[in-house]
């Protein structure tokens, strides 16, 4: 304290280059460790976009409400009437922004877990994709990073290629979440948009799918391998209509991010949750991470554990176009897909963390 009042009185002596002699006096700890600021940040960024999905929809209803009884009615009903001008925007994929998908904050996201994209061979601009996902995870962090934002790279890396991240429909019907996911490149996951973007978007779209879905979230923990894949087919049918590649996406490390309570089928909580999903559209699952203050306390700020994603993007499925596939065709290419991702699985675990004798086991 004593040698920052002598350098202030320095200045007002008129010697003010003596505050910065005094001020390199000072002892280092002092000041914040700049690797902890980082630190800081990345958790900050990576809880505002939990917040963000939990919270943001449903707190913004509720404000829109709440303006209407107050004298910014007026705000609320002209942001009313654009939202139902613009209510079908999200089908098309539109309102995606550079800007927002280039925000520092997606850096300090990344580099909290990190999350990796791995990049194996080139994508054809002149065709269209669609990405199955795989694992979901709680929050798919690995997606949205990776897919929903240019914090990895994806457009230096496969240039030519415009990613839309696919997402629940129920989404784009809260206000203001629903104009942050669409910044992003993020879009219903349904099949007008979907159908949209494959046919009338011209060429070099990617749809990212995350295939398991809701019902895939309640079997994700650490250590975890397992995908619900079985009796998924409706993403391999779509890509038959539209003649679209097909490309396996493995993240190794998604499951890692949060430690959940998996109930047993047959259970009563296990009954509660899955109706709870179709009633809701996701599933509630009962987890937690660490804490924001202390590392060693429950919270909901995930563990910072690598996601490393990676896809067979050298080597998509080519699929054919037909209008009308048989079950038969169906079938085939949804099994071609089943074994694409498990070489995929089993070429690469051991580069990340896990043993030889981990399997994928498809649900």
């Amino acid at each position: 304290m004593k040698t920052i009042l002598a350098a202030y009185s320095g200045v007002l002596k008129g010697t003010g280059s003596s505050i910065l002699s005094a001020l390199q006096e000072l002892p280092v700890a002092f000041w914040p460790c700049t690797s902890k600021m980082e630190k800081h940040l990345q958790v900050i960024s990576v809880l505002q976009w939990v917040i963000s999905f939990l919270a943001m929809g449903a707190a913004c209803t509720v404000l829109l409400i709440y303006m209407f009884c107050t004298d910014c009615w007026i705000i609320a009903a002209m942001y009313t009437a654009w939202l139902i001008v613009d209510w079908n925007t999200p089908k098309q994929g539109k309102t995606r922004s550079s800007w927002v998908r280039n925000w520092t904050v997606w850096t300090y996201f990344r580099d909290y877990f990190p999350v990796r994209l791995i990049k194996t061979h080139n994508l054809l601009p002149s065709r269209n994709y669609i990405f199955g996902y795989h694992p979901h995870g709680i929050f798919c962090f690995g997606a949205f990073c990776n897919f929903g934002t240019e914090a990895t790279g994806f457009s230096k890396k496969f240039p030519g290629i415009k990613p839309s991240l696919a997402t629940l429909a129920g989404n784009f019907r809260l206000p203001v979440l629903r104009d942050y996911l669409m910044s992003g490149g993020i879009c219903p996951v349904n099949k007008n948009s979907i159908d949209y973007l494959l046919s009338r978007n011209g060429t070099g779209n990617a749809v990212v799918i995350v295939v398991g879905g809701a019902a895939e979230s309640l079997q994700c923990a650490p250590g975890m391998n397992s995908v619900t894949l079985k009796n998924r087919k409706g993403f391999v049918r779509l890509a038959l209509q539209k003649g679209s590649d097909l490309v396996p996406v493995y993240s190794f490390g998604e499951n890692d991010a949060y430690k959940q309570v998996i109930f047993e089928e047959g259970t009563v909580w296990r009954a509660i949750q899955k109706r709870l999903q179709k009633l809701l559209g996701f599933a509630p699952c009962l987890f937690h991470g660490c804490g924001l203050f202390f590392g060693n306390t429950w919270g909901i700020v995930p563990y910072g554990k690598p996601i490393t994603t990676i896809g067979k993007f050298g080597e998509p499925i080519t699929v054919p176009k037909i209008e009308d596939p048989s079950e038969e065709m169906v079938d085939l290419y949804h099994s071609m897909y089943i074994k694409s991702l498990q070489c995929l699985f089993d070429k690469y675990k051991t580069r990340f963390g896990l043993k030889e004798s981990d399997v994928l086991c498809i649900l």
